[in-house]
């Protein structure tokens, strides 16, 4: 099947939507443009990432069906491209059933994956993968219930929100009221629904970036990382892990990624004990951990689903070699503003990329420091020492 783009700003244009214009559509922008693509940025806020580098922006509550569906209905896209969690999702369901736009990967996966309790009970229930003992509550008395049955300590999250708002780890009972009010105020959709995972003792945990395109499924070398309070914090690819590790986590991370359908990179989350492999989540969008092939492979995971969305062959992935990423993150109120860039990419092997994110509310991530090394130990060391060299002032 031959494909054909067109023109930006032209009616032969190939037009995308994407909903969610943070950091990580950003490099999707980025890659789209590249390609020809028209694309259009829509947020909550105005002057959003990826809204600098696309065509045209729109600034709309995506959880409003109605604005929402305006926004869709004006630029008549070819393609929707759901970014983040907080969308009205009945309109995706709309749009891909009235044939107006293909919604990336689907519409369903959209849907499941943006509510936890779809995605686990998918995973755990219908595909028999394993996963964390776990239970979904949504009252205060049944989530204290649900801690006492899987034991301290225990994981628990908001069944909708990102960047691990709402997380936290119950490691006493006398913490249970602060963890439920910190669970319910940092759901993204409203509501007061939570997971509360039995804790699993884990060697190291991974994202293993899946590439669903024209000619199959793509698995890119696996990517560790760490996080803090459920938030990245730094990533590296390859994680060293067993050949029957690496099987099990390709297995689990084919058959949720099939479940779900479509094309695109898809960032699946696993905890690793010893050969034993555990699902956690899956991203239908690539992954924050996957900034790090900005630098370790010649196609990054923002190339790769660029291409795959648009029906492009993904032939193979040239490694770079050992890569780290360290997210650099801003705390207090105001406009970031950015010192010591110079040392930040001084070293040999290094790079940043400033996000260009307008204001800083609290603690945001801004930046990401990006490093190549002989192995990982040292590109790793290398990507917090530019972290570290980056100073930030809020204007």
């Amino acid at each position: 099947m031959t494909v054909t783009l067109g023109t930006p700003l032209t009616p032969t244009a190939t037009r995308a939507v994407l909903l969610g214009s943070g950091e990580l559509g950003k490099e999707v922008a980025i890659e789209l443009a590249r390609l020809g693509v028209e694309v259009i940025a829509v947020d909550r806020y105005p002057h959003a990432p990826a809204m600098s580098v696309a065509h045209r922006a729109h600034v709309v509550d995506m959880l409003d069906p109605v604005a929402l569906r305006a926004v869709i209905d004006a630029e008549r896209p070819h393609l929707v491209i759901p970014e983040i969690e907080a969308i009205a999702t009945q309109v995706l369901a709309e749009v891909e059933e009235s044939g107006l736009s293909t919604v990336i990967p689907t519409a369903r996966a959209t849907i499941l994956t943006m509510d936890r309790e779809g995605i686990r009970r998918l995973a755990a229930e219908e595909l028999g993968l394993p996963t964390s003992p776990y239970r979904f509550v949504d009252t205060r008395d049944d989530f204290a219930a649900a801690v006492a049955e899987l034991g301290t300590p225990c994981v628990v999250k908001p069944v909708m929100s990102s960047s691990g708002k709402g997380q936290s780890v119950v490691r006493t009972p006398a913490y249970i009221d602060a963890a439920w009010t910190y669970a319910v105020e940092g759901g993204r959709a409203g509501g007061s629904r939570v997971i509360v995972e039995g804790f699993v003792d884990f060697d190291y945990e991974i994202t293993l970036l899946t590439v669903r395109h024209a000619g199959g499924v793509t698995f890119l070398p696996p990517v560790g990382h760490t996080q803090v309070d459920g938030d990245y914090r730094e990533s590296w690819q390859p994680q060293e892990m067993s050949e029957s590790a690496l099987a099990e986590s390709r297995r689990i991370a084919g058959a949720v990624t099939e479940a779900l359908g479509g094309r695109g990179v898809f960032g699946v989350e696993l905890f690793v004990a010893g050969d034993r492999v555990l699902f956690s989540e899956v991203s239908p969008r690539p992954h924050d951990t996957g900034l790090v092939t900005l630098v370790s492979q010649d196609l990054s995971e923002f190339a790769l689903h660029a291409r795959a969305i648009l029906g492009l062959p993904v032939p193979g992935v040239l490694s770079l070699g050992a890569a780290a990423s360290c997210a650099v993150l801003a705390e207090g109120s105001g406009v970031p503003v950015f010192a010591g860039v110079d040392d930040a990419v001084a070293e040999p092997g290094t790079d940043v990329r400033l996000f260009g994110k307008p204001r800083v509310e609290g603690r945001r991530r801004v930046a990401v420091t990006l490093a190549r090394g002989e192995d990982v130990a040292q590109a790793r060391e290398k990507a917090r020492a530019s972290a570290s060299a980056l100073r930030i002032e809020l204007a």
